[in-house]
């Protein structure tokens, strides 16, 4: 019996390390900002803390590697090292690694990086722009569900906020959009803002966010005529309360 054992454990031993993963194709999301955000309520805190990248999309066959920091789109060439290990070309002589472990997608400390987390994306829609997947995984988590305007223009109403950017049942807005790194972040310093629009017009509000309370306030703004906004906190214009 005992050589057929040794046969089967250096089966299972082979087939665990044949079981590595090697794919690294599809979408993958830095659930780890998005998970510091839901928790913490300060969404630019989490993704300094966890970011900057937000998303990798690799395209093995294509051998196209992206990222996407919310603000920054970078591409370049996919090249396959040991299994599991890849390193991405990009212009200039820049490069950065990539390793699959278990179900998450790492991306190795660099010069101009920490590490970093990611994991696949459920969404699989083609039409999604780079950077999309990891906004609607964000907006479902940190808005979703149903919130009550507790004070402000609409009291007593339900607002939705939706995984694509569109909201419903606030006064004066159709459209929305977390600012999640960029000008706008340069723009509102300190303090999470967001674009509401309706029709062709919208404006920057400063928010925050602890736990079910969503605070909405005027983003007034100190600079000069000339100068780049900078926004800080107004008045209350609505507090809703999630349900």
């Amino acid at each position: 019996m005992r050589p057929v054992l040794v046969v089967l454990l250096g089966a299972w031993l082979l087939g665990g390390c044949a079981n590595k993963p090697t794919d690294p194709n599809g979408i993958w999301i830095n659930q780890a900002a998005i998970d510091a955000a839901v928790e913490g309520g300060n969404l630019r805190e989490a993704l300094l803390a966890y970011g900057p990248n937000l998303e990798w999309r690799i395209d093995g066959q294509r051998r196209l590697a992206s990222f996407s920091n919310g603000f920054e789109l970078g591409e370049g060439q996919l090249v396959s090292q040991d299994a599991g290990r890849f390193r991405v070309d990009f212009y200039g002589d820049y490069h950065e690694y990539l390793d699959l472990s278990d179900s998450q997608l790492l991306q190795r400390a660099s010069e101009a990086w920490p590490e970093q987390r990611f994991v696949r994306s459920a969404s699989t829609a083609a039409d999604v722009p780079p950077g999309g997947s990891f906004e609607q995984a964000l907006y479902r988590a940190y808005l979703g569900g149903t919130w009550e305007i507790r004070q402000g223009l609409g009291e007593g109403g339900l607002v939705l906020f939706h995984p694509d950017g569109r909201v419903e049942g606030l006064p004066g807005a159709e459209r929305y959009a977390l600012c999640l790194a960029g000008d706008c972040a340069a723009m509102s310093g300190e303090f999470d803002s967001v674009w509401l629009q309706l029709g062709e017009q919208g404006q920057a509000w400063i928010f925050q966010r602890d736990g079910e309370q969503l605070g909405i306030f005027e983003a007034l703004n100190r600079a000069q005529f000339d100068e780049m906004p900078d926004y800080y906190k107004g008045e209350l214009h609505w507090r809703l309360e999630r349900r």
